[in-house]
């Protein structure tokens, strides 16, 4: 029958509908204020001991909390919930002291108030961004000329290495930030190194010189190498970042390379930049050490040439050797688990030059002892006298830490694992470390800005507000114009923003920031272009003098190539901004295509529906257009 939909469609779209319905409610529910407790490492665990201490001290302060409880989906933290912001803040400090800042972090956050029902189904609202939800935002700058620097060091030692091999002896080696310079006596001996740095340094460019009476081999390191070493120090630095922000325990972070050497992060729902920056600046790195073989049992204050005394984690010293076997930036992969007695250890996975480093040096002392070197850079405010003016300065502190001491019992590879660890917790800690806690360059704040809670709920209002007033207009003109089949149009617009609100709710990766909503209102606008086309069709399909139902089917067969064709050009626009375009451009042309989508299938499907049902196959029934 002309005009007529079967069961099964029309039940297709009542299910749509429905799960639209259901994935949109979540928005409906805004978010409590609250302070998050985490461990400020690994091995400290937010238990409900710790929870009740906090709720202990805010009951003494006469301070009121909504609710206090340990996260599920995060074990190792605890949030207490407030009824507005200046509580929030006033609860911080308080929980904060009680607790203690050296094991535990203690930031501002937003909780979400989602229903348990609706939580077991999977929904959740939409991320907002950094400008409706409030949070700091980070510009920080990698140390390339130290990530440089370390590279030509490591590449030093390699090079040494490999001449004692070969036999090849040299005079010097010097090293500037680019290159490295080796001198020989003779020109034989300069030819030989030529020939087997070439092979094994292919990342340089190798070249001979004479400089008096030296046979000089320059090795320079390429724009290409120099790139791919820029692109290591941010890759793994994006890394480390990224677990330090996991630490706050936020949802939805944004960590991400600017440009060639800088890093933006972007943490919605923290308005304490300090907490944040407390854990975001860390910088640390690894190392592995021999434990000084030759002098075992040395007990005087001055250590023997080439070794120093480093403290222990529990405390003590140990002697270990300056060399350096391996740092962190080779470790490919760490995890945690149990050994054949039910103790706890950590596997190592090295890159391939960090395996041949640590097998060429543990095959020469098994039974020996190596050391894991924990090493930290933190900020450290120094005031000093700059022409008679006291200025203050940031500069990097760095302190060693052996977290590690264990016995070699056979030559390593790339692959090993370390044992003689006190517990599961410290484990998990070391893994992390290795996996992820090494920097390979320092990096320090550029730019710092904190975006208030209370302007991003402007910022809200106002996109809600412009939403609505557009909203409205289109609704009462269509209704206006076209009476009846208006009213349907509008049923189709609402179900419309119900659907692009569920898809964001949806999108995993998906945050709604202030250019996101400017997309949505500008999806209202367009969404109701469809049925103008349909409806002015249909008004010439009866203007010629065709029955109401050749009417209703001629004006959307007709009509639908013209907006397919609009529809189609708009969204490879959208798509173009979305490849192209950074950050709010992102945001709005996502917005944008999922509200293309869902307007042609809402217009066309769903209007369509409604009209069948109501003047489907009633051919006397005058239509209200």
């Amino acid at each position: 029958m002309l005009n007529k939909y079967p069961l099964w469609k029309n039940l297709l779209l009542l299910v749509v509908v429905t799960v639209g319905a259901i994935y949109s409610l979540p928005n409906l529910y805004p978010d409590d204020h609250a302070v998050q407790i985490s461990g400020s490492s690994a091995s400290i665990k937010v238990d409900i001991l710790a929870v009740d201490r906090a709720k202990e001290a805010l009951n003494k302060a006469g301070i009121a909390f909504k609710s206090a409880e340990l996260l599920p989906q995060l074990p190792k933290s605890g949030l207490i919930r407030f009824a507005d912001a200046e509580t929030q803040l006033k609860a911080k400090d308080v929980v904060a002291a009680a607790l203690g800042k050296k094991n535990f972090v203690v930031a501002l956050n937003l909780a979400p108030t989602t229903p348990e029902w609706l939580a077991n189904l999977g929904a959740s609202p939409m991320k907002l961004g950094l400008d409706l939800r409030g949070g700091v935002h980070f510009l920080m700058q990698v140390d390339m000329d130290t990530a440089l620097n370390k590279r030509m060091t490591d590449t030093v030692a390699q090079i040494k290495d490999r001449l004692r091999e070969e036999d090849v002896r040299y005079k010097r080696v010097q090293k500037t930030l680019e290159s490295v310079s080796i001198s020989f006596k003779t020109e034989e001996l300069q030819g030989s190194a030529s020939s087997v740095l070439k092979k094994e340094f292919r990342e340089f460019l190798v070249e001979t010189n004479e400089e008096g009476v030296d046979f000089n081999v320059q090795l320079t390191l390429t724009d290409q190498a120099k790139k791919d070493i820029q692109d290591y120090a941010i890759s793994q630095n994006l890394t480390s970042i990224r677990n330090r922000v996991n630490m706050l325990g936020v949802a939805e972070p944004v960590v991400q390379r600017q440009g060639a050497t800088r890093i933006v992060i972007q943490i919605p729902g923290i308005q304490d930049a300090a907490a944040a920056k407390r854990v975001i600046g860390r910088a640390a790195n690894l190392e592995f050490r021999l434990v000084d073989w030759e002098h075992p049992n040395f007990t005087g204050s001055r250590p023997p040439a080439g070794s120093e005394y480093l403290p222990l984690k529990d405390g003590g010293d140990v002697l270990l050797k300056k060399k350096v076997i391996v740092t962190g930036d080779r470790v490919v992969g760490a995890q945690s688990n149990y050994d054949e007695n039910g103790r706890p250890q950590v596997n190592i996975d090295l890159d391939s030059r960090g395996g041949r480093l640590m097998h060429k040096t543990t095959q020469k002392h098994i039974k020996d002892r190596m050391a894991v070197v924990f090493i930290e850079l933190t900020p450290e405010e120094v005031t000093e006298v700059v022409e008679g003016k006291k200025v203050v300065k940031t500069k990097m502190k760095t302190t060693y830490e052996v977290i590690n001491v264990a016995t070699i019992q056979s030559a390593l590879g790339n692959s090993f694992r370390i044992t003689g660890l006190d517990s599961p917790a410290e484990a998990s800690e070391l893994s992390l470390l290795l996996r992820a806690g090494a920097l390979a360059a320092p990096m320090y704040f550029v730019e710092e800005r904190t975006v208030g809670p209370s302007l991003g709920e402007e910022n809200i209002k106002a996109g809600l507000s412009s939403l609505v007033i557009g909203f409205a207009i289109v609704m009462v003109f269509m209704i206006a114009y076209y009476k009846v089949f208006g009213i349907f149009a509008n049923i189709a617009l609402t179900v419309n923003l119900l659907l692009l609100i569920a898809i964001m709710s949806l999108i995993p990766g998906a945050t709604l920031s202030l250019p996101g909503m400017a997309g949505i209102v500008l999806t209202v606008g367009m969404a109701v272009d469809a049925n103008v086309l349909i409806f002015s069709r249909i008004k010439e399909e009866l203007a010629a003098g065709v029955s109401n139902q050749t009417a209703i089917h001629g004006g959307f067969d007709r009509a639908f190539i013209t907006i397919l064709d609009a529809n189609i050009t708009t969204l490879l626009v959208a798509l173009i901004l979305f490849i192209f375009g950074s950050g709010p451009v992102k945001g709005f042309s996502v917005t944008l295509s999922i509200g293309i989508i869902t307007s042609m299938f809402t217009a066309i499907v769903g209007t369509r529906a409604l009209i069948n049902l109501f003047y489907g196959g009633n051919s006397q029934k005058k239509l209200s257009l």
